[in-house]
């Protein structure tokens, strides 16, 4: 069967459930939604899946909406949902979805209820994008009398808030992080007294009744509440700032070793969020001055919190939660749906793959795979690990009971998620994210969910699709009664493939010229970029306009086990191949991530902060690997050959040409993707052993050979372009060696490959075998194996960097070298992965493409004027890069003598000179022989561990 990326009308069980869906009973019909007319007002995977489950449903007459950032303004960018979608009645267009101020977004909403209400359409669906958590937005809907499919405006103020959110949990029992959720009341006191909030509402105009409030917290809320239906300030962020501030001093003090996390509460997907270093990360004699320096950076980040949502106009609810950022924390949601009366749970998703708050690799944590693990773990001998995955089972029914209840409190009536955060035995409620998520899909390839009539059992229907349950509930509510979930699978993993370099920063634009089909297996969600033409069947190329966000695609699959299904990942990531122009995506990480676990443990525990150490080790790869010449290594390895058996040069020397390329290429291709290295490395770790500084195989290296082919997706095909496979000379020749060994290991007593080197080395021919034959298959050894002690590169790059240092430990806890927490040292191995463009001693270039930004915000100084000096570590620039502010320092110390970029949010490319410079110091280059030289001396340390 031909996979696709439409899961739910071409995967057959599927089908087998939705014809109970669709079974003629009245109680069945009586849950139809085909009168509904959704307006899709999201963008990305989620538009074009929302697409295909309406029309699976029987919603034909729905709507898209389209922003032009997402598909006017950059060329070729075109929503490829077009491509199926050809009616251009049902095809509304918007400047942007939220746009850049409070005024304008209220002028949006309207727009879109006008659109609505001209078009026909009675309902919205607003996906996982930036309005499907607008609060003010979904009552806006309510009352224009459209059918929101999503949680209600109560639900949202009451969970989608994260100040509201806290309060509830801690109304109803749940465990929160420890930190402040009221910094607006405060920083309220701090200005007026608690004895001044009358007379700050009269000074103000505001009419508020504090006759209700139980004391000076609920009248400040009140208070605060009645300023943004105003639309006036009675703070301001620098009240906010200054009073998180004191906040944040008494935190240090307490716990002057920890890291805190500032959180606008409207942020979510990382947006919004910044994290205050601990005091003792400063410099400072004392404590108190440690924890002077720290604070300081408060009401900086308050700002930059506000300001990259969006939310520091006049009026914006402004309040930014300060809590105890955990650093060994691991990042777990729990899925939840409800009617608004009854609310249960789906199982939860592990996402602590992360990295800048965005998720990367996300898998399931369900019941019956925990169950599963514990059982196989005990039979293995492994009681360390029992006993973890005994604990996260107990964990994960904690979540589960606690995420039904808090859903139950904010009268949940769609589909949310209960984010908590793990350390140790205990967990914390961190938010609720009233909306769908990204990572949606790795519940429901585990769960389906069977609604049953009340009066007789034996008339049901099963949903399979949460987009599909949004949309009963939206229908239907309260007349849904509460389903029991099914198992489908008991595993899924999702890898989230993202416009991003191979040090995972974001790279906008760049152009999908071929992109393979699904495989079987393969379950991807990709927006309709890879629908081919339906007349020419040929791939239309689509350009990452990068807009908004960095996600191309989600890739997902399925296993019995967790390790089958991450084994179905890494085959599926073999085999994608995705070319284009000024194209980088994080794939190559992803393989290299999926074979780093499935190389040392599957059941590894990774906390939130695992990615940057493991993107540093890769970076010390990469380093290592940059520094050995391999044409020089094999013209060393092949004189040695040559000097050590002087009468057969000739028949060595052809040997060893013959074989140059095909033990070159993949080491190339390894050296130049250092992430498919890692992942290789972290696979073979046990292949080779140094011993008294010298390698020696564990394994045969031809049979590795092989196999590393395999993993870089260069097999032999018929038909394939020659630069993407072995070629067929050399696949003749491993083939043969292959089929040698292969044959000589049924014919020898011999246990592993060491035992087999040592009878080889013996010229005595063993039982079985006549002198000639030895003599022959002893020949036949050494011309295969002459040229492979090459392969070894790997292992003493392994060992040089300490690569496989960072491993997983019995009880499923990795352990994480300090070096690779060093904050230098990550950001030098991130310049390794990505080297900066090569810029002239007196320029600054742009770092990647996207909005350049001079200045903090509106209004405020920019950063660096002509005849400015600057640090190494100021702040010269902001760029806003799919949907992200990132500030760029300055690499060294200078002067700004020119400045090339005018205005605010002027886009820039990748390249592009930013400022002329004077620097303090002049920089030194080194030149190409001075280079090659240094490779040279580090090649010959590599050779020198050869036998």
């Amino acid at each position: 069967m031909q996979a696709s990326n439409n899961y739910y009308l071409n995967n057959p069980m599927v089908h087998k459930d939705r014809q109970l869906a669709k079974s003629n009973t009245v109680w069945t019909r009586s849950f139809a939604c085909n009168d509904l007319k959704p307006l899709i007002i999201c963008r990305g995977p989620i538009r074009k899946e929302a697409m295909d489950v309406f029309d699976e449903m029987g919603i034909h007459h729905y709507g898209i909406l389209l922003s032009e950032k997402d598909s006017i303004t950059y060329t070729n960018a075109l929503a490829p949902e077009l491509r199926t979608l050809t009616d251009p009645d049902r095809v509304h267009r918007v400047p942007d979805y939220t746009g850049a101020t409070k005024e304008e977004r209220i002028r949006r909403i309207q727009q879109i209820i006008r659109i609505a209400y001209d078009n026909g359409y009675n309902a919205i669906f607003a996906g996982y994008g930036f309005m499907s958590e607008d609060a003010e937005m979904v009552e806006s809907m309510e009352k224009a009398g459209l059918n929101f499919i999503g949680p209600c405006s109560f639900t949202q103020k009451s969970a989608g808030m994260k100040d509201q959110a806290k309060r509830t949990a801690l109304e109803t029992g749940v465990s929160v992080t420890p930190g402040v959720n009221n910094a607006t009341s405060l920083a309220l006191f701090a200005k007026y007294g608690k004895d001044g909030l009358d007379k700050c509402a009269a000074d103000n105009n505001l009419s508020v009744d504090f006759s209700s409030c139980k004391d000076e917290e609920e009248k400040a809320l009140v208070l605060l509440a009645a300023s943004y239906d105003a639309g006036i300030d009675i703070i301001t962020a620098a009240d906010i700032g200054l009073a998180l501030q004191v906040e944040a001093k008494r935190m240090l003090a307490e716990k002057p070793n920890n890291r805190f996390r500032l959180k606008a509460i409207a942020g979510g997907g990382g947006k919004g969020q910044r994290i205050l270093q601990a005091a003792n990360s400063y410099e400072g004699a004392t404590l108190e001055e440690k924890i002077e320096k720290a604070a300081e950076n408060v009401p900086s980040l308050v700002q930059e919190c506000l300001i990259e949502l969006k939310t520091n106009g006049v009026g914006d609810n402004k309040n930014v939660l300060i809590e105890m950022n955990i650093d060994t924390t691991r990042h777990q949601e729990i899925q939840v749906v409800g009617n608004g009366e009854w609310c249960m749970t789906m199982g939860g998703r592990d996402c602590s793959l992360q990295m800048h708050e965005q998720k990367l690799l996300e898998v399931s944590v369900t019941e019956e795979e925990l169950e599963a693990a514990i059982t196989a773990a005990d039979a293995a001998g492994k009681p360390e690990e029992a006993e973890q995955l005994k604990k996260d089972l107990v964990i994960l029914q904690r979540m589960e009971r606690e995420g039904a209840v808090f859903g139950e409190a904010v009268k949940l009536d769609s589909v949310g998620t209960f984010e908590c955060i793990v350390d140790g035995e205990s967990h914390y409620f961190m938010e609720m994210n009233t909306r769908i998520q990204v990572e949606h899909r790795v519940t429901e390839l585990c769960y389906k969910l069977k609604f049953t009539n009340p009066d007789d059992s034996g008339d049901y229907f099963i949903a399979e699709s949460l987009v599909e349950v949004m949309v009963l509930l939206a229908r239907h509510g309260k007349n849904l009664p509460k389903p029991t979930r099914i198992l489908r699978e008991k595993t899924s993993v999702e890898a989230r493939m993202n416009a991003t370099n191979q040090a995972l920063q974001p790279h906008a634009g760049g152009v999908i010229e071929n992109w393979s089909n699904a495989i079987i297996g393969e379950i991807r969600d990709d927006q309709g970029i890879s629908t081919h033409n339906p007349d020419t069947d040929v791939f239309m190329k689509y350009h990452l306009a990068g807009a908004y966000d960095s996600n191309i695609a989600l890739l997902l699959t399925t296993g019995e086990t967790r390790l089958s299904s991450y084994q179905r990942l890494a085959e599926i990531l073999r085999r994608t191949e995705l070319r284009g122009k000024d194209l980088a995506t994080n794939l190559e990480f992803h393989y290299g991530l999926v074979h780093w676990f499935i190389g040392n443990g599957i059941n590894a525990r990774p906390s939130t902060r695992f990615i940057v150490p493991y993107l540093t080790a890769v970076g010390l790869l990469k380093e290592q690997a940059n520094q050995i010449d391999l044409d020089v290594a094999y013209a060393e390895i092949r004189q040695r050959y040559v000097s050590a058996d002087s009468e057969s040069n000739a028949a060595w020397l052809a040997a060893l040409d013959a074989k140059k390329l095909l033990l070159i290429r993949p080491l190339e291709r390894l050296f130049a993707e250092p992430h498919y290295m890692a992942g290789w490395l972290s696979m073979n770790k046990d292949s080779l052993n140094i011993v008294d500084g010298k390698l020696q195989w564990l394994v045969n290296p031809i049979e590795l050979l092989d196999k590393l082919y395999h993993y870089l997706n260069m097999d032999f095909e018929l038909g394939k372009p020659a630069r993407y496979m072995i070629w067929d000379h050399d696949h003749e020749i491993l083939n043969s060696a292959v089929n040698f060994y292969k044959t000589l290991n049924e014919k020898v007593d011999a246990a592993d490959f060491p035992a087999l080197e040592a009878l080889l080395a013996a010229k005595k021919a063993p039982k079985g075998f006549s002198a000639d034959e030895w003599s022959a298959i002893r020949s036949a050894h050494a011309g295969y194996f002459a040229g492979t002690e090459v392969l070894s590169v790997l292992a003493y790059i392994a060992d040089k960097t300490g690569f496989c240092e960072l491993s997983v430990n019995a009880d499923l806890s990795i352990t994480i070298p300090d070096r690779l927490t060093d904050e230098s040292l990550q950001k030098r191995m991130a310049k390794v992965l990505v080297p900066p463009p090569a810029a002239k001693s007196d320029e600054v270039l742009a770092a990647s493409g996207g909005m350049f930004y001079p200045r903090e915000a509106p209004g405020m100084d920019v950063f660096v004027n002509v005849g400015d000096h600057f640090e190494a570590g100021d702040t010269l620039y902001i760029v806003e890069v799919m949907k992200m502010f990132n500030k760029v320092v300055a690499p060294f110390a200078g002067t700004i003598d020119k400045v090339l970029v005018e205005g605010d949010g002027v886009i820039i490319k990748k390249g592009q000179p930013l400022f002329k410079i004077i620097p303090d110091e002049k920089i030194i280059v080194e030149t190409p022989e001075e280079i090659a030289e240094a490779r040279r001396v580090k090649t010959v340390e590599f050779l020198a561990t050869l036998k």
